[in-house]
């Protein structure tokens, strides 16, 4: 009976925007999601502590904008700083509006939710909080990497060992804002990461789109010859249906 709750229970996902974006477009955007897949999440959507300043990039949004951290003309004081604010500003929200088993980060947002499992193990963050379990990362880079390479000794810090919990990168082989050589080298940090490669850009992709996805991970001695992706790693709500390409390195 209580495995039976356990496995009805929807697993509660605290989504981390992108940089210039909000929680509410993020909501609209995961929205087109099939319902099936919805259905079996329980998402809370946050706005990040800073305000972004307008541009033609996000002016195709009728909202506010925000951002996680700052880390413009080579401003480290002002990365460091802004960094530490944000990670005591999700602590916050995860306090107030938790439990949640895991997170989903988009782009800068992704960046900043492949830093906190390993913060939390560290005791560095996230102390006041149950454990996260697994994170869901589209589109992010590894902070300390190439990308990023003069990030916040706290973030740099979380990559210090393997990161031992599930996780799902989502990746657009056409990204061109977060290039896929960067989200790979992310990917890297994850003892047990699932790849889902998709045809598209930057952001978050339709899980069913036709152009096809390819996907690797889990047991690398199985074929995908079948047509279900299945993350036995993660909960049962990221088994959907879509087209693999045959195996092989990306």
């Amino acid at each position: 009976m209580e495995i039976n709750q356990l496995q009805m229970k929807k697993p509660r996902i605290l989504c981390l925007h992108g940089y210039g974006d909000s929680g509410k477009i993020l909501e609209k955007t995961l929205g087109k999601w099939p319902e099936f897949v919805l259905e079996k999440m329980d998402l809370v959507y946050i706005d990040a502590p800073f305000a972004a300043d307008p541009s033609s990039f996000i002016e195709r949004f009728d909202s506010p904008h925000y951002m996680w951290f700052q880390a413009f003309h080579h401003d480290h004081d002002q990365f460091n700083k802004s960094f530490d604010e944000a990670i005591s500003y999700i602590e916050e929200q995860m306090i107030k509006l938790g439990p949640f088993d895991g997170v989903l980060g988009v782009s800068q947002g992704g960046s900043v939710t492949s830093t906190l499992p390993g913060m939390q193990k560290q005791g560095v963050a996230l102390t006041k909080v149950p454990k996260i379990k697994f994170v869901i990362i589209i589109s992010g880079a590894k902070l300390g990497g190439l990308l990023f390479p003069s990030s916040p000794q706290l973030a740099k810090n979380a990559f210090s060992t393997p990161i031992d919990i599930p996780s799902l990168h989502i990746v657009g082989e056409k990204d061109e804002l977060v290039l896929p050589q960067y989200q790979f080298e992310l990917m890297e940090s994850f003892v047990r990461p699932t790849l889902l490669y998709h045809h598209g850009g930057h952001g978050v992709p339709d899980p069913l789109d036709d152009n096809g996805v390819k996907t690797e991970g889990g047991d690398q001695s199985q074929e995908s010859s079948s047509s279900e992706f299945e993350l036995t790693t993660l909960p049962q709500f990221l088994r959907f249906k879509v087209r693999i390409p045959s195996r092989g390195r990306i």
